[in-house]
């Protein structure tokens, strides 16, 4: 009985199109990744250049505004470096992987922390503007813990056996006995 072409357990790829098709996606595919990765080095590069540039304005001048500018460029060079690290493990491993992205989230989040505690400090006593940026830097710092708990599921998850592999095999030694009775 010769197999039909909708039939799940075909092993073959289909001709024609299906396949060429596919194969000019995934080289477009890697390419836009190539630009991708290509500009976020650049960016880097430009943002350690401004980094340096702000480290050496430091020893003329101790005061807060160029140290707040330091780390704030230090940590934008920390963000497009996960960035860079996601482009990489998403074409490595061809699918998207949340966790890079969530860290990104979290260093994000913690610079503007930084940054508006700062500018919070040189508000204090002043009303709106002061409760404004404390209540700013609790939402970030909420979106903080809330983004570790993500990432932290989501690596407890990686770590679980596969569901629907049959037998004991994904059961923890423990729960093994369990499982028979």
């Amino acid at each position: 009985m010769a197999q039909r072409r909708h039939d799940p357990e075909q092993r073959f790829p289909p001709p024609g199109f299906g396949r060429v098709g596919t194969r000019v996606l995934e080289v477009l595919e890697n390419v836009v990744y190539a630009g991708i990765a290509l500009l976020l080095v650049l960016a880097a590069l430009a943002l350690l250049v401004l980094a340096g540039r702000t480290a050496w304005s430091l020893t003329g001048d101790l005061s807060q505004a160029p140290m707040l500018e330091l780390l704030d460029v230090l940590l934008l060079v920390f963000i497009v470096v996960e960035l860079l690290f996601a482009v990489r493990t998403t074409v490595e491993k061809r699918e998207l992987v949340a966790e890079p992205f969530l860290v990104i989230g979290v260093i994000a989040s913690i610079k503007e922390i930084v940054v508006l505690s700062v500018e919070a400090a040189g508000v204090v006593g002043e009303g709106a503007g002061f409760r404004d940026r404390m209540t700013e830097i609790a939402v970030l710092g909420v979106l903080v813990l809330l983004l570790g708990a993500t990432s932290w599921l989501l690596r407890r998850k990686e770590r679980e056996p596969d569901e629907g592999e049959g037998g004991e095999q994904g059961v923890a030694p423990g729960r093994a006995a369990e499982a028979r009775g």
